[in-house]
Protein backbone atom coordinates (compact mmCIF):
# COMPACT_ATOMS: atom_id res chain seq x y z
CA UNK A 1 0.00 0.00 0.00
CA UNK A 2 1.59 3.85 -0.49
CA UNK A 3 2.78 4.95 1.98
CA UNK A 4 0.50 8.33 3.10
CA UNK A 5 2.49 11.65 3.21
CA UNK A 6 2.06 13.27 6.45
CA UNK A 7 2.47 17.68 7.39
CA UNK A 8 5.73 17.85 9.43
CA UNK A 9 5.31 21.79 9.69
CA UNK A 10 2.53 21.66 12.10
CA UNK A 11 3.17 24.06 14.81
CA UNK A 12 3.40 21.91 18.39
CA UNK A 13 -0.25 22.11 20.57
CA UNK A 14 -2.05 24.10 17.50
CA UNK A 15 -5.54 23.85 17.96
CA UNK A 16 -7.43 24.94 14.87
CA UNK A 17 -9.94 27.82 15.45
CA UNK A 18 -8.17 29.08 18.49
CA UNK A 19 -7.10 32.29 16.99
CA UNK A 20 -4.04 34.24 18.92
CA UNK A 21 -6.15 37.58 20.90
CA UNK A 22 -4.77 41.19 22.23
CA UNK A 23 -4.38 39.73 25.58
CA UNK A 24 -1.76 36.61 23.88
CA UNK A 25 0.16 39.88 22.16
CA UNK A 26 0.28 41.85 25.19
CA UNK A 27 1.65 39.14 27.15
CA UNK A 28 4.11 38.30 24.56
CA UNK A 29 5.40 42.12 24.08
CA UNK A 30 5.18 42.99 27.91
CA UNK A 31 2.75 45.74 27.09
CA UNK A 32 -0.70 46.61 28.51
CA UNK A 33 -4.27 45.68 26.12
CA UNK A 34 -4.24 49.04 25.48
CA UNK A 35 -1.29 49.74 24.08
CA UNK A 36 -2.01 46.77 21.76
CA UNK A 37 -5.49 48.25 20.54
CA UNK A 38 -3.57 51.69 19.82
CA UNK A 39 -1.14 49.83 17.96
CA UNK A 40 -3.47 47.52 15.60
CA UNK A 41 -6.01 50.84 15.27
CA UNK A 42 -3.09 53.38 13.92
CA UNK A 43 -3.83 55.42 17.49
CA UNK A 44 -1.52 57.82 18.38
CA UNK A 45 0.75 57.73 21.88
CA UNK A 46 3.17 55.01 21.64
CA UNK A 47 7.06 54.98 21.94
CA UNK A 48 8.89 53.74 18.46
CA UNK A 49 10.45 51.32 20.84
CA UNK A 50 7.52 49.91 22.09
CA UNK A 51 5.29 49.46 18.67
CA UNK A 52 8.24 47.55 17.39
CA UNK A 53 7.81 45.05 20.11
CA UNK A 54 3.92 44.77 19.69
CA UNK A 55 4.36 44.54 16.29
CA UNK A 56 7.03 41.83 16.78
CA UNK A 57 4.38 39.73 18.79
CA UNK A 58 1.79 40.06 16.17
CA UNK A 59 4.00 39.34 13.41
CA UNK A 60 5.05 35.92 15.59
CA UNK A 61 1.49 34.91 16.99
CA UNK A 62 0.01 35.43 13.34
CA UNK A 63 -2.03 37.97 15.61
CA UNK A 64 -5.09 39.35 13.10
CA UNK A 65 -7.75 42.53 14.20
CA UNK A 66 -10.90 40.95 15.10
CA UNK A 67 -13.65 43.55 13.01
CA UNK A 68 -16.80 41.65 14.87
CA UNK A 69 -16.07 43.95 18.09
CA UNK A 70 -15.31 46.86 15.56
CA UNK A 71 -18.79 46.12 13.94
CA UNK A 72 -20.46 46.77 17.55
CA UNK A 73 -18.87 49.47 18.12
CA UNK A 74 -19.45 51.69 14.42
CA UNK A 75 -22.75 49.72 13.62
CA UNK A 76 -20.90 49.12 9.82
CA UNK A 77 -19.73 45.45 8.65
CA UNK A 78 -17.58 46.59 5.33
CA UNK A 79 -19.36 44.32 3.74
CA UNK A 80 -22.08 43.09 1.48
CA UNK A 81 -23.56 40.23 0.04
CA UNK A 82 -24.60 38.83 -3.15
CA UNK A 83 -27.14 36.31 -4.08
CA UNK A 84 -27.02 35.31 -7.38
CA UNK A 85 -29.22 32.17 -9.22
CA UNK A 86 -25.62 29.68 -9.93
CA UNK A 87 -22.23 30.97 -9.58
CA UNK A 88 -21.46 28.46 -11.93
CA UNK A 89 -23.83 30.33 -15.23
CA UNK A 90 -21.08 32.45 -17.20
CA UNK A 91 -23.92 35.37 -17.21
CA UNK A 92 -22.95 36.05 -13.19
CA UNK A 93 -19.10 35.79 -13.94
CA UNK A 94 -18.75 39.54 -15.01
CA UNK A 95 -22.04 40.69 -13.17
CA UNK A 96 -20.08 39.36 -9.87
CA UNK A 97 -17.06 40.57 -10.39
CA UNK A 98 -18.45 44.10 -11.08
CA UNK A 99 -20.02 44.19 -8.09
CA UNK A 100 -16.71 43.04 -6.36
CA UNK A 101 -14.55 45.99 -8.23
CA UNK A 102 -17.46 48.69 -6.64
CA UNK A 103 -17.30 46.88 -3.34
CA UNK A 104 -13.75 47.11 -2.99
CA UNK A 105 -13.96 51.01 -4.48
CA UNK A 106 -15.58 51.78 -1.61
CA UNK A 107 -13.60 49.40 1.32
CA UNK A 108 -15.95 46.70 1.33
CA UNK A 109 -15.75 43.11 1.28
CA UNK A 110 -18.40 41.13 -1.23
CA UNK A 111 -19.41 37.74 0.47
CA UNK A 112 -21.96 35.90 -2.22
CA UNK A 113 -23.84 32.54 -2.85
CA UNK A 114 -25.79 30.67 -5.23
CA UNK A 115 -29.94 30.20 -4.40
CA UNK A 116 -29.70 27.44 -7.18
CA UNK A 117 -33.10 29.36 -8.71
CA UNK A 118 -34.93 27.76 -4.77
CA UNK A 119 -36.85 30.13 -2.72
CA UNK A 120 -36.36 28.55 0.11
CA UNK A 121 -32.79 28.52 -0.43
CA UNK A 122 -32.98 31.92 -1.60
CA UNK A 123 -34.41 33.12 1.79
CA UNK A 124 -31.96 31.42 3.94
CA UNK A 125 -29.32 32.86 1.98
CA UNK A 126 -30.57 36.26 2.37
CA UNK A 127 -31.06 35.71 6.33
CA UNK A 128 -27.53 34.53 7.32
CA UNK A 129 -25.69 36.87 5.75
CA UNK A 130 -27.94 39.62 7.45
CA UNK A 131 -27.29 37.40 10.89
CA UNK A 132 -23.60 38.14 9.70
CA UNK A 133 -24.50 41.83 9.47
CA UNK A 134 -23.67 42.99 6.45
CA UNK A 135 -24.28 46.37 5.26
CA UNK A 136 -26.57 45.95 1.84
CA UNK A 137 -27.31 43.26 0.16
CA UNK A 138 -27.57 42.61 -4.03
CA UNK A 139 -30.36 40.04 -4.59
CA UNK A 140 -31.05 38.32 -7.67
CA UNK A 141 -34.42 36.46 -6.35
CA UNK A 142 -35.65 33.25 -6.98
CA UNK A 143 -38.97 33.47 -5.23
CA UNK A 144 -41.90 35.64 -6.11
CA UNK A 145 -42.46 36.84 -2.36
CA UNK A 146 -39.68 39.18 -0.39
CA UNK A 147 -41.66 40.19 2.30
CA UNK A 148 -39.40 38.55 4.77
CA UNK A 149 -37.00 40.95 3.94
CA UNK A 150 -39.07 43.80 4.99
CA UNK A 151 -38.12 43.89 9.21
CA UNK A 152 -33.97 44.22 7.53
CA UNK A 153 -34.62 47.01 5.15
CA UNK A 154 -36.36 48.98 8.11
CA UNK A 155 -33.42 47.61 10.41
CA UNK A 156 -31.29 49.09 7.60
CA UNK A 157 -29.93 46.41 5.54
CA UNK A 158 -29.19 48.73 2.23
CA UNK A 159 -30.84 46.45 -0.45
CA UNK A 160 -31.12 46.37 -4.61
CA UNK A 161 -32.43 43.77 -6.68
CA UNK A 162 -30.54 42.89 -9.80
CA UNK A 163 -32.16 41.11 -13.14
CA UNK A 164 -35.55 40.76 -11.65
CA UNK A 165 -38.11 42.55 -9.36
CA UNK A 166 -38.31 41.80 -5.65
CA UNK A 167 -41.75 40.38 -5.10
CA UNK A 168 -44.30 42.22 -2.71
CA UNK A 169 -42.05 44.70 -1.22
CA UNK A 170 -41.41 48.27 -2.52
CA UNK A 171 -37.64 48.57 -3.54
CA UNK A 172 -34.80 49.49 -6.15
CA UNK A 173 -34.13 46.91 -8.50
CA UNK A 174 -32.00 46.53 -11.60
CA UNK A 175 -32.57 45.03 -14.89
CA UNK A 176 -32.25 44.20 -18.61
CA UNK A 177 -34.84 45.50 -21.19
CA UNK A 178 -35.62 41.58 -21.34
CA UNK A 179 -39.32 42.92 -22.94
CA UNK A 180 -37.66 44.93 -25.78
CA UNK A 181 -34.55 42.70 -26.03
CA UNK A 182 -36.87 39.89 -27.38
CA UNK A 183 -39.30 41.88 -29.37
CA UNK A 184 -35.99 42.83 -31.17
CA UNK A 185 -34.58 39.56 -31.84
CA UNK A 186 -37.84 38.07 -33.50
CA UNK A 187 -37.98 40.90 -35.30
CA UNK A 188 -34.59 40.30 -36.94
CA UNK A 189 -36.03 36.65 -38.12
CA UNK A 190 -39.17 38.23 -39.34
CA UNK A 191 -37.44 40.69 -41.08
CA UNK A 192 -35.38 37.72 -43.19
CA UNK A 193 -38.28 36.01 -44.18
CA UNK A 194 -39.38 33.72 -41.38
CA UNK A 195 -42.74 33.08 -39.96
CA UNK A 196 -42.72 29.75 -38.35
CA UNK A 197 -40.46 30.89 -35.27
CA UNK A 198 -40.12 28.83 -32.07
CA UNK A 199 -39.36 29.98 -28.57
CA UNK A 200 -37.36 27.27 -26.12
CA UNK A 201 -37.31 29.57 -22.45
CA UNK A 202 -37.14 29.25 -19.05
CA UNK A 203 -39.44 28.67 -16.24
CA UNK A 204 -42.32 30.33 -16.91
CA UNK A 205 -42.21 31.90 -13.49
CA UNK A 206 -39.02 33.88 -13.81
CA UNK A 207 -39.64 37.35 -14.82
CA UNK A 208 -37.29 37.33 -17.35
CA UNK A 209 -38.12 34.55 -19.00
CA UNK A 210 -41.90 36.36 -18.90
CA UNK A 211 -40.83 39.05 -20.36
CA UNK A 212 -38.87 37.51 -23.22
CA UNK A 213 -41.73 35.69 -24.07
CA UNK A 214 -44.05 38.56 -23.90
CA UNK A 215 -41.41 40.10 -26.39
CA UNK A 216 -41.39 36.95 -28.84
CA UNK A 217 -45.69 37.05 -28.58
CA UNK A 218 -45.82 41.24 -29.23
CA UNK A 219 -43.36 40.41 -32.36
CA UNK A 220 -44.70 37.52 -33.89
CA UNK A 221 -48.45 39.50 -33.52
CA UNK A 222 -47.08 42.67 -34.96
CA UNK A 223 -46.23 40.40 -38.05
CA UNK A 224 -49.75 39.10 -38.36
CA UNK A 225 -48.42 35.74 -37.36
CA UNK A 226 -50.32 33.49 -35.15
CA UNK A 227 -48.30 31.37 -32.86
CA UNK A 228 -48.85 27.76 -32.65
CA UNK A 229 -48.65 25.89 -29.38
CA UNK A 230 -46.20 23.50 -30.49
CA UNK A 231 -43.48 26.14 -31.12
CA UNK A 232 -43.66 27.79 -27.69
CA UNK A 233 -41.65 25.33 -24.96
CA UNK A 234 -41.15 26.93 -21.65
CA UNK A 235 -39.36 24.71 -18.39
CA UNK A 236 -36.00 24.10 -16.78
CA UNK A 237 -32.66 24.66 -18.91
CA UNK A 238 -31.55 21.17 -18.49
CA UNK A 239 -30.16 19.99 -21.94
CA UNK A 240 -32.44 16.50 -21.85
CA UNK A 241 -35.10 18.68 -21.92
CA UNK A 242 -34.26 21.46 -24.26
CA UNK A 243 -33.28 18.96 -27.02
CA UNK A 244 -36.83 17.55 -26.87
CA UNK A 245 -38.04 20.95 -26.80
CA UNK A 246 -35.82 21.88 -30.25
CA UNK A 247 -36.23 18.35 -31.94
CA UNK A 248 -40.42 18.32 -31.64
CA UNK A 249 -40.30 22.02 -33.10
CA UNK A 250 -38.11 20.93 -36.21
CA UNK A 251 -39.78 17.59 -36.68
CA UNK A 252 -43.54 18.36 -36.46
CA UNK A 253 -46.63 18.79 -38.89
CA UNK A 254 -45.89 22.40 -39.06
CA UNK A 255 -42.13 22.76 -38.56
CA UNK A 256 -40.25 25.94 -37.18
CA UNK A 257 -37.85 27.51 -39.65
CA UNK A 258 -36.09 29.21 -36.72
CA UNK A 259 -36.12 29.58 -33.56
CA UNK A 260 -35.51 32.39 -30.62
CA UNK A 261 -33.71 30.96 -27.19
CA UNK A 262 -34.65 32.43 -24.07
CA UNK A 263 -30.84 32.64 -22.68
CA UNK A 264 -27.33 30.92 -22.52
CA UNK A 265 -27.93 27.75 -21.48
CA UNK A 266 -30.77 27.03 -23.78
CA UNK A 267 -29.10 28.43 -26.44
CA UNK A 268 -25.92 26.51 -25.95
CA UNK A 269 -28.41 23.29 -26.12
CA UNK A 270 -29.94 24.15 -29.03
CA UNK A 271 -26.73 25.33 -30.74
CA UNK A 272 -25.85 21.17 -31.02
CA UNK A 273 -29.56 20.28 -32.27
CA UNK A 274 -28.95 22.46 -35.26
CA UNK A 275 -25.29 21.10 -36.14
CA UNK A 276 -27.51 17.51 -36.46
CA UNK A 277 -30.10 18.80 -38.41
CA UNK A 278 -30.42 18.01 -42.13
CA UNK A 279 -31.11 21.29 -42.79
CA UNK A 280 -30.35 25.21 -41.79
CA UNK A 281 -32.63 26.46 -39.37
CA UNK A 282 -32.35 30.40 -38.08
CA UNK A 283 -31.43 30.85 -34.36
CA UNK A 284 -31.20 34.04 -32.14
CA UNK A 285 -30.45 33.68 -28.75
CA UNK A 286 -31.11 35.79 -25.67
CA UNK A 287 -27.68 36.47 -23.74
CA UNK A 288 -24.01 36.39 -25.52
CA UNK A 289 -22.17 32.72 -25.22
CA UNK A 290 -18.64 32.25 -25.35
CA UNK A 291 -17.01 31.64 -29.00
CA UNK A 292 -20.15 32.33 -30.57
CA UNK A 293 -18.14 34.28 -33.27
CA UNK A 294 -16.34 31.73 -34.01
CA UNK A 295 -18.99 28.97 -34.76
CA UNK A 296 -20.23 28.55 -38.35
CA UNK A 297 -22.65 30.33 -39.06
CA UNK A 298 -22.11 32.86 -36.17
CA UNK A 299 -24.36 33.19 -33.68
CA UNK A 300 -26.47 36.40 -33.81
CA UNK A 301 -27.85 37.35 -30.32
CA UNK A 302 -29.69 39.66 -28.15
CA UNK A 303 -26.61 40.72 -25.77
CA UNK A 304 -27.70 42.27 -22.46
CA UNK A 305 -24.42 44.24 -20.34
CA UNK A 306 -24.07 41.53 -17.02
CA UNK A 307 -21.52 43.79 -15.86
CA UNK A 308 -23.30 47.07 -16.58
CA UNK A 309 -26.31 45.32 -14.05
CA UNK A 310 -23.68 44.46 -11.43
CA UNK A 311 -22.04 47.55 -11.36
CA UNK A 312 -25.63 49.63 -11.25
CA UNK A 313 -26.58 47.97 -8.69
CA UNK A 314 -23.78 48.24 -6.41
CA UNK A 315 -23.24 51.61 -7.07
CA UNK A 316 -27.11 51.93 -6.37
CA UNK A 317 -26.45 50.02 -3.21
CA UNK A 318 -23.63 52.18 -2.00
CA UNK A 319 -25.45 55.68 -2.72
CA UNK A 320 -28.20 53.54 -0.07
CA UNK A 321 -25.62 53.12 2.13
CA UNK A 322 -24.64 56.85 1.84
CA UNK A 323 -27.90 58.20 2.87
CA UNK A 324 -28.08 59.86 -0.55
CA UNK A 325 -31.18 57.88 -2.40
CA UNK A 326 -34.81 58.65 -1.00
CA UNK A 327 -37.02 56.23 -2.66
CA UNK A 328 -37.00 52.98 -4.66
CA UNK A 329 -36.66 53.01 -8.29
CA UNK A 330 -36.66 50.92 -11.71
CA UNK A 331 -33.37 50.86 -13.66
CA UNK A 332 -33.76 49.35 -17.11
CA UNK A 333 -30.66 48.66 -19.03
CA UNK A 334 -30.82 48.34 -22.71
CA UNK A 335 -29.79 45.53 -24.65
CA UNK A 336 -28.01 45.13 -28.19
CA UNK A 337 -28.39 42.83 -31.13
CA UNK A 338 -25.36 41.32 -32.92
CA UNK A 339 -25.57 39.86 -36.15
CA UNK A 340 -23.21 37.10 -37.00
CA UNK A 341 -25.02 35.08 -39.27
CA UNK A 342 -27.57 32.34 -37.96
CA UNK A 343 -29.99 34.98 -37.29
CA UNK A 344 -30.08 36.43 -41.03
CA UNK A 345 -30.22 32.96 -42.70
CA UNK A 346 -33.45 32.71 -44.90
CA UNK A 347 -36.29 29.77 -44.63
CA UNK A 348 -34.93 27.02 -46.07
CA UNK A 349 -38.80 26.19 -47.42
Amino acid sequence: MPETTRRTDRIPGTRYGNRPTMKDVAARAGVGLKTVSRVVNGEPGVTPETERRVQEAIDALGFRRNDSARVLRKGRTASIGLVLEDLADPFYGPLSRAVEEVARAHGALLINGSSAEDADREQELVLALCARRVDGLLVIPAGGDHRYLEPEIKAGVATVFVDRPAGHIDADVVVSDNYGGARDGVRHLIAHGHRRIGFIGDMPRIHTAAERLRGYRTAMEDAGTVVEDSWVSLGVTDPERVRRAAEEMLTGPSPVTAIFTGNNRVTVTVIRVLSEHPRPVALVGFDDIELADLLQPGVTVVAQDAAALGRTAAERLFRQLDGTLLSPERIELPTRLITRGSGELPPAD
